[in-house]
């Protein structure tokens, strides 16, 4: 063999060799490319207290509108608008002049049908006696019972008629019927109202005050209990800014029947109310408390992936794979989720990096 035919082969084995470890490099490079990072965690065993959560509203356990009870011109508003009045504070007075008058003239009306009750009363005595020696015609006897009874009904008329002027008189002063939070005067100084008819203004209690919601009949057992107990823990409601009200509640009354069209149940519950924080007609959210008595399933809420209305999880098999688990899911609380079925204690999560991951796909895992 000639040096050509070997410097020939040694070109040929090198040119091989490179190429080979050139495909090798490739496929391993491949490899490491196809490999997707992912964070997990453990599925968690815990006991569990989450929130059942419900639209509700306030509303006062005392409110009635404050209307006038006789007729004429609004003389004295004895309070200002939104403040607390107490039982019995005065409020508002219309024109007394003439309900005044009134009694005046009914007193006096009064005193002259008993007067003339008195008259005729004597004029009776007297012909009863001359009836008793047939010195006075039966007739006259009768007529004088007939006016004694006729006059006893005028001084109860009269009296009516005073106790009438009487009770005008005091209407004519609006007073609180309880204590509580008045609201914005419906009337001003000078304007006429009218018996029945006119609102004056409109007065609430405000603490204790009811925030009422709807349930489910399933969840009726559930609420009764809560009454039974009188739990107040598990009693609270986010405000419309989503801060949770600092003061906890207690169910105070649980309607009498179901809605047959919705299959709802109305609830309410009382919270005091010191800074009047909650208003009549506040839109809140209501949140009942529920403590598992067993120990259950957890994973965090960004690890569920939801698609047509189910949900699943990506978890890491022992040989670093992807695997797909349709899961059910519990309650929610905080940043996680009980899960019903699917998973098992220990089962490695993904919680970030799922997307675009699918079953088996290889996985590099950082555990956090």
């Amino acid at each position: 063999m000639n040096k050509k035919t070997i410097y020939f082969l040694l070109l040929i084995g090198s040119t091989v060799t490179w190429q080979s470890c050139g495909s090798n490099n490739k496929e391993a490079a491949k490899g490491a490319a196809s490999e997707r990072n992912v964070n997990v965690l453990p599925v968690e065993e815990q006991i569990v207290t989450g929130y059942q959560e419900y639209p509700a509203f306030v509303v006062p356990l005392q409110e009635t509108e404050l209307l006038a009870e006789v007729s004429g011109y609004i003389t004295n508003i004895a309070v200002s608008d939104g403040a607390f009045v107490t039982k019995g504070q005065m409020l508002y007075e219309i024109d007394r002049t003439r309900y005044s008058a009134e009694v005046e003239q009914a007193k006096a009306n009064v005193a002259i049908a008993e007067s003339e009750y008195d008259r005729v009363q004597k004029d009776l005595k007297r012909y009863e006696k001359l009836a008793e020696n047939d010195a006075i015609a039966r007739q006259t006897l009768d007529y004088a019972a007939t006016d004694v009874n006729n006059q006893r009904a005028q001084v109860q008329a009269a009296k009516a008629a005073y106790e009438t002027s009487s009770t005008n008189l005091r209407r004519s002063t609006i007073y609180a019927p309880f204590s509580g939070t008045i609201g914005i005067s419906q009337v001003r100084h000078g304007a006429y109202v009218n018996a029945g008819n006119t609102l004056l203004n409109v007065i609430s209690t405000s603490s204790p005050i009811a925030v009422e919601f709807q349930i489910n009949e399933i969840d009726i057992d559930r609420i009764l209990e809560l009454q039974r107990t009188g739990s107040q823990d598990e009693i609270h409601i986010r405000m419309p800014d989503g801060s949770i009200y600092p003061e906890s509640g207690k169910i105070a009354v649980v309607d009498r029947s179901v809605d047959r069209t919705t299959g709802t149940l109305r609830v309410r519950a009382s919270f005091t109310n010191a800074d009047n924080r909650l208003r009549a007609g506040m839109n809140l959210t209501m949140r009942l408390a529920n403590t598992s008595q067993e120990k259950q399933l957890v994973i965090p809420l960004r690890a569920v992936l939801e698609q047509l209305g189910a949900t699943s999880v990506y978890t890491v098999s022992d040989s670093s794979t992807a695997v797909f688990n349709g899961i059910q899911l519990g309650t929610k609380f905080d940043d996680k989720v009980v899960v019903l079925s699917g998973l098992k204690a220990g089962d490695q999560v993904i919680v970030d990096g799922a997307e675009g991951v699918s079953e088996g796909d290889k996985l590099s895992v950082d555990k956090k």
